[in-house]
């Protein structure tokens, strides 16, 4: 089980509180975190990434362990301790402006 934090729309879509505990099937990466976020709560679908290329959206951020994931590989290992659970992925909604 992985630790998992949604922005607070994000948490409203998917009609659940704080933060989540959610099994992943084989390597923990930011692209089996979201399959498995999109397949136990699929209102989520399209929201963190699009659909068509499976690329984060623009304004979806990913943090763990006081570091911006965003950039990594979707396919990049997160770090252990979000692995193993110690430590949550941080699944943050950017702002913009000017």
């Amino acid at each position: 089980m992985i630790r998992v934090v949604l922005p607070a729309h994000l948490r409203t879509l998917a009609r659940i509180s704080g933060e989540l505990e959610l099994p992943v099937d084989g390597k923990i990466t930011q692209r089996s975190v979201v399959d498995a976020l999109e397949e136990r709560y699929p209102t989520l679908r399209g929201t963190i990434r699009d659909q068509a290329t499976k690329k984060r959206r623009p304004y979806i951020r990913f943090f763990a362990c006081e570091k911006d994931l965003s950039h990594d590989s979707l396919d990049a290992p997160l770090p252990e301790p979000v692995a193993a659970g110690n430590e949550p992925l941080l699944i943050v909604g950017a702002i913009a402006g000017g």
